[in-house]
């Protein structure tokens, strides 16, 4: 283990690696793709897994990797912060991780108090952040080593078994959620055959021999269902009574409660990190527990909704470690741990990078590139942060049908420009409608997202483990490590069931 440790750290030291990660060519598309983060983040309706989803093309283009890795990164964890903004100050979520922050961010606002609320949320997501990226770098290596022992039989049932976390946490009902992740795998088997490599449903048009485009499918699933929705519904969210935008609470009163709230920021990071690293759970999943244990392990439970300060710490704390802890699956399995790193590693392929446990011991520098990458992402969010709290009014006074433009424009630029062809924009429109209507039928889109990306790895594991066992199943079952992974999707399939009818049968006996 410590030799796993050893490669990954030892090729370079961090302090040249944050050098040149500062240099101006690289810090500045950084803090740019930053503020673009918060931007997108705090406009309501539009997510951090849309943002991801544009930047991403705007990346291939810098000349140096880390720098467009930089940006996404950047993106990401700027993004899940920024949608507290609005969900503290209007209730309106700006991404799903945010829903949480409209407890009691809100009525904090509502008091006069919302500015105190967002530097406590920014300063928590920072730190929330830095816990989640520790423990990425400690954990990743170790499991890297573990996986070394996966073979073709683990990989599936892993593969499986986060197809099945994302649709067992979806809102709403389990099976549209798998549905979802069905529709996902069927759309990956487009293209050339993973082992014959005979054409598969390509109705004789070139451009789907390799494959639906991962990006503007993506691009059209978020950006083009969120303008067709904000179109059809005429619903402006742009809303400018900023109440509680005072500035009598100091960034030193934030301090001070977040010090007071120390053990509340550890555990709430520390659950964070843990769910975050759950294939399909996401930040959202993450900031709703972080909340809900604390409201359970409280003295002041009646105080929660009304404007806890503790309801403040314990979701933003916890969302942003939980971006973290999603990478953990990522680079040791390539396996997405939501919606974000499925775009992620989406980005990889194109950079050439191949996430699983060798990556650790063929790659190092990479990852030790990503590693810092993140670590300065964390210091980098409290500036970025801060200017978007002070522009935030600014952007809300800003007409809903201006800010649609603008997210088409991206859109359009962004499916065009991966491989200048029309038919990627006809692929990113096609998905538009394809994700407003299946959200409009109260279906989940990240099952299938985790679909599309984790299809070709449930075929082609599936396939080759059946060419070595000549067709026979039982070591699919047999083997110590797949008989594991079995067990735990008949438990988070059936646990909550079986729970929940334990519960009913002691009140009816009671």
């Amino acid at each position: 283990m410590f030799r796993c440790r050893r490669e990954c750290w030892g090729c370079h030291s961090s302090v040249n690696m944050i050098s040149d990660l500062l240099q101006f060519h690289v810090l500045v598309p950084w803090l740019l793709g930053m503020l673009f983060g918060v931007f997108v983040g705090a406009t309501p309706g539009l997510t951090a897994t849309m943002a991801v989803a544009l930047i991403v093309p705007v990346s291939f283009y810098m000349p140096d990797p880390n720098t467009g890795l930089a940006m996404i990164i950047g993106v990401s964890f700027t993004a899940i912060f920024a949608g507290d903004i609005p969900a503290t100050y209007l209730r309106i979520p700006g991404t799903p991780a945010s829903a949480a922050a409209t407890l009691d961010g809100h009525e904090l606002a509502k008091q006069g108090r919302g500015g105190f609320a967002l530097l406590i949320d920014l300063f928590c997501s920072s730190i929330g952040g830095l816990i989640g990226v520790g423990l990425l770098i400690f954990i990743a290596p170790q499991l890297a080593c573990f996986a070394l022992r996966f073979s073709n039989f683990e990989y599936f049932w892993l593969a499986i078994f986060g197809l099945s976390m994302s649709a067992v946490v979806s809102a709403g009902n389990t099976l549209r959620g798998l549905i979802a992740a069905g529709l996902g795998m069927l759309l990956a088997t487009v293209g050339l055959d993973v082992v014959s490599g005979a054409q598969r449903f390509t109705f004789g048009n070139a451009e789907l021999m390799g494959g639906l485009g991962f990006i503007p499918v993506m691009i059209g699933l978020f950006g083009v269902s969120e303008v067709i929705r904000s179109v059809l519904s005429r619903s402006s969210s742009a809303e400018s009574a900023l109440i509680g935008a005072s500035g009598k609470d100091s960034i030193g009163s934030a301090f001070k409660a977040i010090w007071k709230n120390k053990i509340v920021v550890a555990k709430s990071s520390l659950s964070g990190t843990v769910i975050g690293a759950l294939p399909g759970a996401g930040a959202d999943i993450a900031a709703w527990a972080a909340y809900g244990m604390e409201q359970r392990s409280s003295k002041n439970r009646e105080a929660f909704g009304k404007g806890e300060i503790a309801g403040v710490v314990a979701p933003t704390s916890a969302n942003n470690a939980a971006v973290a802890g999603a990478w953990i699956p990522a680079l040791v399995f390539g396996i997405p741990g939501d919606a974000v790193t499925a775009i992620v590693l989406g980005a990889f392929k194109m950079y050439e990078i191949k996430p699983g446990p060798l990556i650790f011991q063929q790659n190092p520098e990479q990852i030790h590139s990503i590693f810092v990458i993140a670590l300065v992402t964390q210091i980098l969010l409290i500036p970025c942060g801060y200017a978007g709290l002070k522009t935030f009014g600014w952007i809300l006074r800003l007409p809903r049908s201006v800010v649609m433009v603008a997210v088409l424009v991206f859109s359009v630029v962004g499916a065009y420009s991966l491989r200048n062809s029309l038919f990627d924009v006809y692929l990113m429109a096609g998905f538009g409608l394809v994700g407003f209507y299946l959200e409009s039928q109260k279906t989940p889109l990240a099952p299938l997202i985790l679909g599309l990306i984790l299809g070709p790895m449930v075929e082609e594991n599936l396939r080759t483990g059946l060419i070595k066992t000549e067709g026979d199943l039982m070591p699919f079952f047999t083997r110590p490590i797949c008989a594991v992974l079995v067990l735990l999707l008949l438990a988070a399939f059936f646990a909550p069931k079986a729970l929940e009818w334990i519960r009913k049968s002691k009140e009816a006996g009671s």
